[in-house]
Formats: structure tokens, C-alpha cells, sequence
């Protein structure tokens, strides 16, 4: 059984549920207080994971160091469009500050000009260093997602994106920032699942607000979800049960 394949909502319990969650916080209006508050929260519900801007990520690293609350951030974050260099320098930063868990933004621009062999550059670049500070370091293991930005790309271009992904290596491939026009939505989970099979997961993220919202997206083939209201999601799906 492959450890990324797509989650069965019907078979979720509390824990389990939580353990699919990337409880997330990235608004640049946020003073640090409201994130050491979100931090302390995740760490009392027992999420999968923590995400946090780059320059909170030691701030998650110290609060959840005896937790089994992980660290994520984005990298690129939201555009995508640094160049591929940065945003390895970005990851290694993260990396060294605690993260373990990156979240890449694909150049979109890129792909909806159709030039693939840039956007594959540009993942093969992070890829690389992110792998060779894990040999180095023994730091791992990283999970690095892709974030495709389905909002602007056609289906073609999302099944291309989900076929870079996997040859670069990434772990998963993720709908979208929640910035962009739109969020997740179950044809694009169902959608990038076919494209990867149990190969890579599948991230849905982008106006996931309810148990209503992730069980959808469950059921589309996703096996990781990211919101901003977790505990809502939590309170919502035990309080039907």
C-alpha cells in the first residue's frame, strides 16, 4: 500500500484526520503574536503540520520541538517566478531554520507558455539541493509538494505540471496557493490523482473551510489538505459522528 494513495474519508477517525492536515497561517498582515498563538493551536490539536512564512519558520521549529507538529513553509511564495537558484537558496534557508516540509511554487508563467523545459529546470534546481542537504546533513526526510496554481492552467497544462513533478522528484503535487483566482476544487484533485496515481500524494488546498469541503476533496483522491480552519474541520467532523 502506497503511503500516498488517496484517502478514504469513510474510514477517518479523529486522529487520523488530523494527521491529513497542514493547519496553515500565512497572511502578511498577521503580527507575530497571531502566530505564536496559531503555532501554540496546532501544537495542542496535533495537526500533521504547521505552516508558517519563511521568517517564522524558527519561531515553529522552538515552540513545536517536542511536539509531533511538523514545519512547513512555502517556498516562492505565492508568484512562483523567482528564479530557480533563489528559490533553492529559499528551501535551504527553511531547511536549516527547522522546516521540513516545502511547499514550491511552480513558474507558472512558464508553464502556460508552454516552455516545460524551464519549469523542469527550475524544479530539478530546488530538487537537487534540497536532496543533497538531506545526504549531507542527515537531515530528512524532506517533503517537498508542488504547487501547480490550477486557477490559470488548462487541463493539459495541470497533467504536464503533475508529470514534471514526478520526474523531478517531488513527494506531492498541490492545487493552489489560496491567493490566486481560485482554490481547490474536486475535478482538479480528481484530475491530478489520475495524473500521478499513488506515486506522488495529492495536496488540496485553496477555500477548504469545512469537514464538507475536505471530505470532497478526500473523495477526489486527495490525501493531504490545507486550510486555515482546522479546528473547525475537526469540530465539524465529530460533531456528526
Amino acid at each position: 500500500m502506497s503511503k500516498y494513495q488517496a484517502v478514504d474519508p469513510e474510514s477517518l477517525d479523529r486522529e487520523s484526520l488530523l494527521r491529513t492536515i497542514d493547519y496553515t497561517l500565512l497572511k502578511p498582515e498577521e503580527p507575530m503574536e497571531a502566530y505564536t498563538r496559531f503555532i501554540a493551536e496546532a501544537r495542542d490539536w496535533g495537526f500533521a503540520n504547521v505552516f508558517v512564512p519563511p521568517c517564522y519558520v524558527p519561531l515553529a521549529a522552538g515552540m513545536l520541538s517536542a511536539a509531533s507538529v511538523g514545519v512547513g513553509t512555502p517556498v516562492s511564495f505565492p508568484f512562483g517566478y523567482s528564479a530557480p537558484e533563489a528559490k533553492a537558496a529559499e528551501a535551504l534557508t527553511a531547511l536549516e531554520d527547522g522546516a521540513r516540509e516545502l511547499d514550491v511554487v511552480m513558474n507558472v508563467s512558464a508553464a502556460r507558455s508552454g516552455e516545460w523545459e524551464l519549469v523542469s529546470e527550475d524544479l530539478a534546481v530546488v530538487v537537487s539541493a534540497v536532496r543533497d542537504w538531506e545526504k549531507v546533513t542527515l537531515g530528512g526526510p524532506v517533503v517537498m509538494k508542488l504547487i501547480l496554481e490550477t486557477p490559470y492552467l488548462d487541463d493539459g497544462q495541470k497533467i504536464r505540471a503533475c508529470a514534471a513533478a514526478a520526474d523531478a522528484g517531488m513527494d506531492f503535487v498541490k492545487t493552489a496557493t489560496g491567493l490566486g483566482p481560485g482554490g481547490a476544487t474536486a475535478e482538479d484533485v480528481a484530475l491530478m490523482r489520475r495524473a500521478v496515481g499513488d506515486s506522488l500524494g495529492v495536496k488540496a488546498a485553496g477555500g477548504i473551510r469545512s469537514w464538507a469541503d475536505a471530505r470532497a476533496m478526500f473523495a477526489a483522491g486527495a490525501n493531504r489538505i490545507g486550510t486555515s480552519t482546522g479546528p473547525a474541520i475537526v469540530e465539524d467532523f465529530t460533531g456528526g459522528r
